[in-house]
């Protein structure tokens, strides 16, 4: 006769794999690594202060 099944332990450790193979795919669809994001936040700075610069003063 076989080993006894923990019934919940087996659906807990399946819906934790579920969920991890969704977040593998939600990071690779709207993932970005932290050298893009710094490299958008500085692209953008940098937009903002070339534009603050062609301001009229009056």
């Amino acid at each position: 006769m076989g080993k006894p099944v923990n019934l919940n332990r087996y659906r807990k450790e399946k819906a934790r794999a579920q969920k991890k193979a969704r977040a593998d795919q939600n990071a690779v669809k709207f993932g970005r690594s932290k050298a893009e994001k710094n490299e958008n936040r500085l692209e953008q700075e940098k937009q903002r202060r070339e534009l603050d610069n062609h301001e009229l003063d009056e």
